[in-house]
């Protein structure tokens, strides 16, 4: 079984900065991309920023310059470090992963949510 346990979500003024950590635990062969992907409500998940197991990166538009995702694979943990917060960052945050349980086994994981609030 994988867990993926998010942490680091809180209450920040405009401005302000947060960094969210995201832990792959449990039956691990391989973790590939990891990706934050984030909903608000009456929209739909969006997908925020994705990382490569290389190291690749990708962010959405509206977050680009503010955020940066990065990984240790050693630990098999992806972050979000947010900055120049937005009100319009607000939402619930969510770490996904694809994982390889064992070698030729593949699965998409998702954390619990972690709740972001930017204030105005």
């Amino acid at each position: 079984q994988v867990q993926l346990v998010e942490s680091g979500g809180g209450l920040v003024e405009a401005g302000g900065s947060l960094r969210l950590s995201c832990a792959a635990s449990g039956s691990i062969f391989r973790v590939n991309k990891m990706d934050w992907y984030r909903q608000s409500p009456g929209k739909q998940r969006e997908l925020v920023s994705t990382t490569t197991r290389g190291g690749s990166t990708d962010y959405v538009e509206s977050v680009k310059g503010r955020f940066t995702i990065s990984r240790d694979n050693a630990k098999n943990t992806v972050y979000l470090q947010m900055n120049s917060l937005k009100p319009e960052d607000t939402a619930v945050y969510y770490c996904h992963a694809e994982v390889q349980p064992r070698a030729g086994m593949f699965g998409d994981y998702w954390g619990q949510g972690t709740q972001v609030t930017v204030s105005s």
